[in-house]
């Protein structure tokens, strides 16, 4: 009965184009906006997961996201650092300056200053220069990204003179970064150094980077800080998803995603289930022969289940295939982000069988209400 009910499946060509199609672009549109969506939200921790070498963020209390962070005295550092379950604590300064180019532009960018003795927080991929070159005066390390926007088209070259915050700096290397939500230039530089380019200011510190001791978990450690400093201290996982969550809250990004997640489910029903129904009804007589030969209704079921389950396996691989594929051609791409994890295809997978089984429903009550010697006659 199995090879029946693919021959009846493949033998109306335009049918099951029709019904594949449909399942594909469904899958296609599900995937590839499920995994644009998880790229925008890996843009907005990109700075978080950037910083490696610390497993603890420790923040003021009110800070409510990365582009939030509040200053802090520079004697928290120290009451940090004495917390026990703190291997070390290094302060990390986040602001904006202003770049004046050789040709006129201005460009806002977002300056990283990073803790002399430690450089904790600083990029660990350079494509250009060397790190241990930060330690020359003015110096500062450009990530690659901000490197192309700043100079188009150009090679990466290290020892450019720029003019930061109306102050010489100069840059000795680039780097590999996340891409961020606010897509500025990220300069990093030493604070000592950055004293020069930013105002004076009583509080300098943005966040404090930690790592906890190995025999305590990064949870324990962070209970501690909080109860014997009063900040907020938050691993890095649980501060990524805060700031994830942020987003999601005040702006458009999770409503616009599913809304278009959503019609392409509704298209992909509305051409399948169309489809599969035209298909089923024009097999009846057939159907009905086999039921007047005593085929049982458990039996026609699971042909008709068969029929919606090679498609659906079909157009969720097509579909699947074709979103990966337009991931891999925008690999690399600076205003293109994309990020397909399993969760991703398991939502797909999902979806497709939502959509060929409330395909195939009504076909299958349509063939159970069938009368084989309405047939014969």
């Amino acid at each position: 009965m199995d090879w029946l009910a693919l021959r009846m499946l493949m033998g109306n060509r335009a049918k099951y184009l029709a019904m594949l199609f449909g399942v594909t672009f469904a899958s296609l549109l599900i995937c590839q906006q499920c995994s644009i969506f998880v790229g925008v939200t890996r843009m907005c921790t990109g700075q978080i997961r950037d910083v490696a070498d610390a497993d603890i963020w420790v923040l003021a209390p009110e800070t409510r996201y990365i582009d939030d962070l509040k200053p802090l005295a520079e004697d928290r550092v120290q009451a940090v650092r004495s917390v026990p379950g703190v291997a070390w604590a290094a302060p990390l300064e986040k602001a904006f300056g202003r770049v004046h180019l050789d040709d006129g532009r201005f460009q806002l960018v977002m300056l990283l200053a990073l803790d002399d003795a430690t450089l904790a927080g600083a990029p660990r991929t350079l494509v250009a220069g060397r790190l241990s070159d930060l330690e020359r005066p003015d110096a500062i390390v450009i990530d690659e990204i901000g490197h192309q926007l700043l100079w188009p088209g150009e090679p990466l070259r290290v020892d450019r003179e720029i003019t930061l915050n109306e102050c010489r700096a100069v840059v000795v290397g680039v780097c590999r970064a996340s891409l961020t939500f606010q897509t500025l230039p990220i300069f990093y530089t030493r604070r000592s150094q950055a004293a020069q380019y930013l105002p004076p200011e009583r509080h300098t510190v943005s966040a404090i980077l930690v790592r906890g001791d190995a025999r305590l978990s990064a949870e324990q450690v962070c209970r501690q800080i909080t109860e014997q400093t009063g900040l907020l201290a938050l691993t890095r996982e649980v501060w990524a998803e805060r700031t994830v969550e942020h987003y999601l809250r005040r702006t458009g990004l999770l409503l616009n995603f599913a809304t278009t997640v959503g019609l392409g489910f509704l298209v992909g029903v509305a051409i399948s289930g169309q489809s599969f129904y035209t298909f089923t009804v024009e097999n009846l007589p057939q159907f009905g022969m086999l039921k007047a030969m005593g085929t049982s209704d458990r039996r026609l079921v699971g042909m008709i289940l068969l029929q919606a389950g090679v498609v659906g396996a079909i157009g969720y691989g097509i579909g699947v295939g074709l979103a990966a594929l337009y991931g891999e051609l925008t690999r690399g791409h600076t205003k293109l982000v994309f990020h397909m994890p399993w969760q991703v295809l398991l939502i797909t997978g999902a979806a497709v069988l939502l959509v060929t089984m409330g395909a195939s429903l009504l076909s299958i009550r349509r063939v159970l209400r069938l009368e084989p010697a309405i047939v014969v006659r």
